[in-house]
């Protein structure tokens, strides 16, 4: 059809000889017109005969392999060829109306929209329409080439210059820029297609601006013309529709292969960008849980993929650091806890910061000052009278939120009353969705406590009372925490019990007032005999604390590292889950990237240290070199293996490995730096870091893997295993013997257990049983045959049960503790996988 259109034009002949010679010039790798002598003839002529070389160009390309793939012999010309016809587009030629035709037709030939012309094909059809309208057959072919980029257009420019060609046909009023095939976009099309024109115009011009919009967030212009739309549309109704395509996000393409059901199309993701930008002025709880819920699914990762759709999380968490107001915020706190993604996390760090700047606060005093209470209106409880009942929320614990009921006979209840169901529907709505906020802000709230130790940062008396202590949700927290006060040459460690401040022996602080001190208490910093008090006194009173103070791990310096001056190798030469270690350095404040097995450097994991000016690194190197049994399909390492911590200044020149191996090294062009020596690190720091980093190694270890008994794949680290799933206990295990000690005297399987060296041993009625403290793993005596228990998952299955425990957050206690009243009572253990290893004889 392209010849027949060009041939009445009396341009193909003339030009014909010159392109063909320029295509045989193009046979020596060049790439550009100019690098030509053809070429630079085609350039140096006048806009009519520039014009006649690219129609020329046009039937050759066309001509030249029709229906071919680019892998064909003439694929090197073709290519540069294609590059000879944008440059030329490029120089606004004089066309008339068959000639445009021609060069629709031609781009509708390429079937695919080619990034390198994306804009000027677009261009050329815009200047026309300047000066003359556009015939009926430009019309159908410009639509055509639309239909042809969005459908078979995977980029965001494809995406957004479809949307530009539908408006140049004068079809974008009425066209709703949504991609089918998602279940979000079949209800947004649904929806709209229901609305009279005017409202529909609207809200198709509002999802085509979020459509083209290019950048990482909206500009003054765009937001004004994005409001100006919802004026229009009514900003409850665009909320309302907001909302309800929001949730539908979480749910995959109802058909089609199963590594594609998740992804989102480009230009959908253009339309809920918008709406996700335009939620920012809008100070509404409602609108802030459903952008921090889409966040979370943006975030989410596909196997192999990453990140489901971070360029729409970016936008959320943009959106609700703009929302004026705590709800906002209150949503970015709970998602810098749940999201592990070093990215994300950065998103939140900056959205955080521009809320503390228009504030003029700190992003740590922003933290501290905005916390939400969720409508307590005392520490833990709040009531809710809905008609002739009463609600009561009380918050039990860090992860334990309650709802109760008072019928109007006085009688309790945990069942939601009837009549609160019928009459009171929204208001129950309402509370449920804060209980669940609040569910959700309690582990965020408890994570920026602990991190307050490496802060250093001390309060005044009644300031820390406002944020901390009589707060209605963080006093939940802090009044189970022990705090350390200072007054001129007075000082003492106190906690709140019974309405009052006080120390370990029972009396009241009374001294504190106004020129009072308040910091967070750390057992570093005090004599062991009332570190052991203060354990004595929680395990007294029932005082569970929200993570680890009383019975938290010190590591001071050792002889070993007081040998090897600027590093530490404590914790060198153990194997860990690559994934799982990553997560963990995420949830703890490291920075660090998977390392894949590619040809590439990284940077060893880091946790920055601003308020000390110190750097700590924790050296680690991929492991394997098999494709696809070292690594998961997307080339990640499976598994890392640990080296050196180290400590440096916090500007310091960074130090860089090769993904497998090979020794870490500063950057060639700065100058190296030095380790600082450890004796020189604050020893509240160095605890701290090395704390993490025993962290990492007790949890990502192969070592607590029961199916790693063999050695895992090809049976590799199996002395490894061996070493770390029975060896010498860490300080984390050392905690644990010394919790137990305190806690089996109180237990009904206590005359069946005794705490020796590393183990739990358990005496059943079929076999003895010990537990390692470290992993976790399971010998029987007599000849230590091994026992393997696979703990199920989840937070119900990590539970303690009845038994209690002073502090939360040790899982691998809990599951200990939990094969211990089983094995206790191995005679009732019908499960026949654990009966048959318990009934074999190793020879």
């Amino acid at each position: 059809m392209l010849n027949r259109l060009l041939q009445p034009l009396g341009l193909i002949d003339p030009a014909r000889a010159q392109i063909d010679q320029l295509a045989r010039e193009f046979e020596r790798y060049t790439l550009k017109l100019k690098d030509t002598p053809t070429g630079r003839l085609i350039l140096a002529a006048d806009a009519e005969a520039q014009k006649a070389s690219l129609l020329a160009m046009l039937a050759w390309h066309t001509r030249s392999a029709p229906g071919r793939s680019l892998l064909a012999p003439e694929w090197h010309q073709r290519w540069c060829m294609l590059g000879a016809i944008f440059d030329l587009l490029r120089r606004r030629l004089p066309f008339a109306p068959a000639e445009v035709a021609a060069v629709l037709e031609w781009a509708l030939r390429l079937g695919q929209p080619h990034w390198r012309g994306l804009g000027q094909l677009v261009r050329v059809l815009a200047d026309y329409q300047a000066h003359h309208p556009l015939t009926d057959e430009m019309r159908t072919l410009t639509l055509a080439l639309a239909d042809q980029w969005q459908t078979a257009g995977r980029s965001p420019a494809a995406q957004q210059q479809a949307i530009r060609l539908r408006e140049l046909a004068g079809a974008g009023g009425e066209s709703v820029p949504v991609a089918s095939g998602e279940p979000w976009a079949a209800a947004a099309r649904a929806d709209l297609a229901g609305l009279p024109e005017p409202a529909r115009g609207a809200w198709a011009r509002l999802l085509r601006l979020g459509a083209q919009a290019s950048g990482s967030t909206p500009s003054a212009r765009w937001l004004k013309q994005a409001r100006a739309l919802r004026d229009e549309i009514g900003g409850d109704a665009c909320q309302a529709a907001q909302l309800r395509w929001f949730a539908l996000v979480a749910q995959p393409r109802p058909d089609g292969p199963e590594a594609r059901r998740w992804e989102l199309d480009s230009v959908n993701v253009g339309c809920l960008r918008g709406l996700a930008w335009l939620g920012a002025d809008r100070p509404d709880a409602d609108l802030a849980r459903g952008l921090a819920a889409l966040a979370g699914v943006c975030f989410r990762k596909l196997p192999g993929l990453g990140p489901r759709a971070p360029r729409l999380g970016n936008a959320c968490l943009w959106a609700l650091g703009q929302m004026p107001g705590p709800a906002g915020l209150a949503q970015l706190a709970i998602l810098n806890a749940r999201l592990k993604t070093s990215a994300a996390r950065k998103v939140i760090a900056a959205a955080l910061a521009a809320a503390g700047e228009r504030a003029g606060l700190s992003p740590r005093e922003l933290a501290e000052r905005l916390v939400p209470d969720f409508g307590l209106t005392a520490v833990g409880e709040r009531r809710v009278p809905l008609g002739d009942c009463l609600a009561e929320v009380v918050v039990a614990g860090t992860t334990e939120v309650e709802l109760r009921w008072r019928r109007p006979d006085g009688r309790r209840s945990t069942a939601v009353p009837a009549p609160v169901k019928t009459a009171h529907a929204a208001e129950l709505k309402e509370l449920k969705q804060s209980l669940a906020d609040l569910r959700r802000m309690l582990p965020a709230q408890r994570d920026r406590l602990e991190s307050l130790y490496l802060a250093g940062q001390k309060w005044p008396y009644a300031a820390w009372r406002e944020h901390y202590l009589d707060h209605p949700l963080v006093g939940t927290l802090a009044r189970r925490l022990i705090w350390k006060f200072s007054r001129g040459d007075q000082a003492a460690s106190g906690i709140w019990r019974a309405g009052r401040i006080e120390g370990r022996a029972g009396p009241a602080l009374d001294w504190l007032d106004a020129h009072t001190q308040v910091e967070l208490w750390h057992p570093l910093n005090a004599d062991s005999a009332v570190v052991l008090e203060w354990r004595a006194w929680l395990t007294d009173q029932a005082v569970r604390q929200p993570f680890k103070q009383a019975h938290r791990e010190v590591y001071l310096l050792t002889d070993a590292e007081r040998a090897t001056a600027t590093y530490s190798n404590r914790f060198a030469a153990h194997l860990l889950r690559q994934h799982q270690f990553n997560a963990l350095c995420a949830a703890r404040g490291w920075q660090n990237q998977l390392r894949l097995l590619v040809d590439d450097d990284y940077q060893p994991a880091l946790r920055l240290l601003p308020e000390w000016g110190l750097r700590a690194e924790f050296w680690i190197e991929g492991v394997g070199q098999a494709y696809g049994e070292d690594t998961t399909a997307a080339g990640a390492y499976r598994h890392v293996v640990t080296d050196q911590v180290r400590f440096y200044a916090l500007d310091a020149c960074r130090n860089w490995a090769h993904a497998g191996g090979g020794g870490y090294a500063g950057d060639r062009r700065q100058e190296p730096a030095e380790p600082l020596p450890l004796a020189q690190i604050p020893p509240l720091v160095f605890s701290e870091v090395m704390r993490d980093v025993d962290l990492f190694v007790g949890v990502a270890s192969v070592g607590n893997d029961p199916a790693w008994a063999d050695g895992g794949p090809q049976g590799r680290p199996v002395d490894y295993w061996a070493r770390y799933a029975f060896g010498t206990l860490a300080p984390t295990a050392e905690t644990r013997r010394q919790v137990l000690a305190d806690v089996l005297p109180r237990l009904k399987i206590a005359p069946r257990c005794r705490l020796a060296d590393r183990f739990l041993v358990v005496r059943g009625d079929r076999r003895t049983y010990k537990i390692h403290l470290g992993s976790g793993n399971i010998l029987m005596e007599p000849n230590d045959q091994y026992l393997c228990i696979v703990p199920a998952r989840g937070p119900a299955a990590l539970a303690a049960g009845p038994v209690f425990l002073p502090f939360e957050g040790d899982q691998t206690l809990a599951v200990i503790l939990s094969k211990a009243f089983l094995l206790a009572a191995d005679a009732k253990i019908t499960d026949p996988t654990i009966l048959r290893q318990i009934s074999s004889v190793a020879v």
